[in-house]
């Protein structure tokens, strides 16, 4: 079977590896557990309650039609994880194939954009992570800035240690905090069903699907590319699964179908409670609220329900606090690994078996950030920016994972119809449609200044360390370009390959 380590410097990775090398990472995760892990990096009630606000805000009650249209997609990214993934896993995930496949420089920017990205969300995480617990026991207490800011620190920190202390505990706190967040959403998505049939606010309409005429989404191209930037920001985070292939046992098997059910399983709850949002909950409400599943939940539950709900949005956002520094540390980890970032974020704890040094140096940046951005702009603005300035990161490194699952498997590709479509038609059609938003986010006047600054800036700044580790001659960075001939595939049989 064919590894990443077989092109470029050798990397101490593949699958398993925690249990075959002492200086690896450990792998102790199974299938259920990848499973876990891409939901909570999705974080479902989080992102409902932190983004539907914006959405509707952008596209109006076309918000299910942006998750569909956006989600078709997504399965394509994550179907090209998934094919990836049984060439080799990796800490690094699309970080290393697709500078195994398309380039080392295209390699290294898309672990750049996972980072600066997952950087920029424990910033904007970390507010409502405090908003929600306190407003558990004071709505009052919640809209103090400096109160907020102790609160999502602190569970940003508790997080940290989780993360530090090893992937087996990390995963333990997933199960229970991701197991009780989603049986609580599907609860009230029954209710919020059940509420609408006999007291709807607006009656369902197909052309939230985007089927038939709908101005605010259809009928405005900057409104549809704003509206999907959105829209990837709901799905983004599933992905953690592939960072944790090195960690997770028989990975070529588990990593990749964890991600995809994740992505199926996150669809289907941001699909339903779009539309219920739309039949139960007013228009001005869910624009002028920070939290549109408490508000839900007092619609169809009361005063208890609107509480649980908070309680669901408070686990999702510290769950999905947890996974985004997995992502970030795994993929430093890797970097450091193959010599293109400083050494010590190579570093592994001689006991926990995780890059101590990457998750302390990360949370410590994240939690300056944090402070800051906390005196410096008013909360919901800060989620603002920081969810489409996430949006153009998050379709650079997936356009460019897609891509490179298109041109590792195109000898395999046509062999035959379901190739046609798992290694070729659905990748290509996830890697364009991430360009095409990314692209026209950009041009079509949707983003503002801020907006772009924040995402392109944070990249941008990836220029200095690239440009001094291809200039100290980093051996990742040497390799020759190698688009179009690169065949990674060439050892994998056809059937057992999907």
């Amino acid at each position: 079977m064919a590894t990443i380590g077989e092109v470029g410097e050798p990397v101490q990775g593949g699958p398993d590896h925690g249990k075959q090398d002492e200086h690896g990472l450990e792998a102790a995760l199974g299938f259920l557990d990848s499973v876990v892990m891409a939901v909570a990096g999705s974080a479902p009630a989080y992102s409902i309650a932190a983004t539907t606000a914006l959405l509707v805000s952008t596209v109006g009650f076309a918000g299910p039609a942006a998750l569909l249209w956006c989600g078709i997609p997504m399965f394509g990214i994550a179907l090209a994880y998934h094919q990836l993934n049984k060439t080799g896993a990796s800490a690094g995930a699309a970080y290393s194939w697709v500078g195994r496949v398309l380039h080392p420089y295209l390699g290294w920017l898309t672990g750049w954009c996972l980072v600066v990205s997952a950087t920029i969300f424990m910033v904007a995480g970390s507010f409502p992570a405090g908003q929600v617990t306190l407003s558990l026991f004071s709505a009052s207490a919640a809209s103090h800035t400096w109160a907020v800011a102790v609160v999502g620190s602190i569970w940003f920190l508790v997080m940290a240690y989780f993360v530090a202390r090893g992937v087996r505990i990390t995963a333990n706190a997933q199960w229970i905090m991701s197991s009780i967040e989603c049986g609580l959403l599907v609860i009230f998505v029954v209710l919020g069903f059940i509420h609408a049939s006999n007291h709807p606010h607006i009656s369902f309409s197909m052309s939230w699907l985007g089927f038939g005429h709908f101005s605010g989404f259809t009928g405005s191209g900057a409104s549809f590319v704003a509206g999907a930037l959105i829209a990837a920001f709901y799905y983004w985070g599933w992905d953690v699964s592939s960072n944790l292939g090195e960690e997770t046992h028989d990975s070529e098997k588990n990593s990749g179908p964890g991600g995809l059910i994740g992505v199926v399983i996150v669809f289907v709850l941001f699909e339903l409670f779009t539309i219920v949002i739309n039949m139960d909950v007013p228009t001005k409400t869910v624009t002028g609220s920070g939290n549109v599943l408490e508000n839900l939940g007092h619609v169809v539950g009361g005063g208890f329900g609107g509480k649980l709900m908070i309680v669901a949005v408070a686990l999702s956002t510290i769950a999905t606090l947890e996974t985004t520094l997995i992502q970030v540390t795994r993929s430093l980890w890797s970097m450091a690994r193959e010599k293109t970032l400083p050494a010590l974020f190579g570093q592994l704890h001689s006991e926990w078996r995780t890059p101590v040094f990457a998750t302390a140096v990360v949370a410590a940046v994240s939690l300056v950030l944090f402070v800051v951005s906390s005196f410096a702009h008013s909360v919901n603005n800060v989620l603002s920016d920081a969810i489409s300035a996430i949006g153009l990161q998050i379709a650079i490194y997936y356009s460019l994972a897609g891509l490179a699952a298109v041109v590792a498997f195109r000898k395999l590709a046509f062999k035959s119809l379901s190739n046609f479509l798992l290694m070729f038609l659905f990748p290509l059609l996830g890697g364009a449609f991430m360009m095409f938003i990314f692209i026209e986010s950009l041009t079509s006047g949707s983003l503002s200044a801020t907006d772009i600054w924040i995402g392109i800036g944070a990249i941008l700044i990836g220029v200095f360390p690239l440009g001094y580790y291809a200039w100290k001659g980093s051996p990742y960075l040497q390799e020759k370009p190698t688009l179009g001939r690169v065949d990674i595939t060439k050892e994998l049989p056809v059937e057992g390959v999907l």
